[in-house]
């Protein structure tokens, strides 16, 4: 599904947009997706497997988002380069749609500037409008405490933990935790 375009000020003054991935965000979004993999371990991806994500596989990725009736995806664009995306989910079985899931990610440099914050904002508002959403779900690498320290600021809070779920290449487990926001209706 396509959004139109938000702009918003960053911390530091400058400004930012969050807008459907286009095609001419490829291969930003293809450095984007290196670096943050290099830049933590809290993602689900490594660096050497970045190699699986060329321009074709963006491209096709971007227009079945763009295209999908219950998916959503936002990029944030900063002076012309890919900062962090995001991305709802909206389940349509009868017995699930009344969940949506929410994945977010940012360039280190990003991080503190606000970013975080509007685009949960924007999932958060999207939620609200979908029928049937009560609850927006999310999972977090044990560790991760300045994403926890957000999504708590949001008002989501943990639900449950996959013990040992996340396994590092030197070997060390981590939990991961589900986290769960009720929506107000």
């Amino acid at each position: 599904m396509i959004i139109r375009d938000i702009n918003f000020t960053l911390k530091d003054g400058r400004s930012a947009v969050l807008h459907s991935p286009r095609e001419e965000d490829i291969n930003g979004t293809l450095e984007y997706l290196r670096r943050t993999a290099e830049e933590t371990e809290f993602l689900l991806r490594c660096p050497e497997e970045c190699g699986k994500y060329t321009y074709e596989s963006e491209k096709e990725s971007f227009e079945r988002m763009n295209a999908a009736p219950n998916e959503i995806m936002m990029i944030c664009e900063v002076e012309g380069r890919i900062a962090g995306n995001c991305d709802i989910g909206f389940q349509n079985n009868i017995k699930t749609r009344h969940r949506a899931n929410v994945a977010v990610a940012l360039l280190k440099e990003f991080w503190g500037l606000g970013i975080g914050t509007k685009m949960f904002q924007e999932m958060i508002r999207l939620a609200k409008e979908w029928e049937n959403v009560l609850q927006i779900e999310l999972e977090f690498i044990e560790g991760n405490t300045r994403a926890r320290a957000l999504y708590e600021k949001m008002g989501f809070r943990i639900c449950g933990v996959r013990p040992d779920a996340i396994r590092l290449k030197n070997g060390t487990l981590l939990n991961e935790y589900i986290m769960i926001k009720k929506l107000d209706r």
